[in-house]
């Protein structure tokens, strides 16, 4: 996908909806990668142990499926400058798997320095996951 172009973005331009498929394949990918081999996000019996209703998707995941979705808008995962959240519900992933959805608004605008903000919108089950979810991106 060709970069976006600044002088084609204004505020209140949408992203997505894109839906995103999680998997108990997902988890066990993510913890091998990422160090995390907590067994809140691989064992159900645990998780349900610690009053979980079923294993949940690493909260690192989350926000790296919601970043990869302003990249993809965005055209190149470098012009993703900053992104934070606030980590509100968990994603609970049963056996058949589920899915987030991520959807974005342009909040602001940047000319001077070709800062695009956009706020994300990350949802489970009709349910936000993330909240204060922030990206912001350079655009030529």
């Amino acid at each position: 996908m060709a970069a976006r172009r600044l002088t084609a973005v204004s505020v209140g331009d949408a992203i997505g909806p894109v839906t995103v498929p999680v998997t108990r394949a997902t988890l066990a990918a993510y913890a091998q990668a990422s160090g995390d081999e907590n067994p809140i996000h691989q064992d159900e019996d645990f998780a349900r142990s610690v009053g979980l209703p079923d294993v949940i998707a690493h909260g690192m995941w989350t926000l790296g499926a919601s970043g990869s979705v302003v990249a993809d808008w965005a055209g190149d995962a470098g012009r993703v400058v900053e992104l934070g959240t606030r980590f509100t519900k968990p994603v609970v992933v049963p056996v058949g798997g589920s899915e987030i959805v991520v959807d974005g608004v342009v909040k602001a605008v940047d000319a001077g320095s070709g800062r695009v903000t956009v706020d994300v919108t990350t949802t489970c089950g009709g349910e936000k996951v993330l909240g204060r979810c922030v990206a912001v991106v350079r655009l030529d």
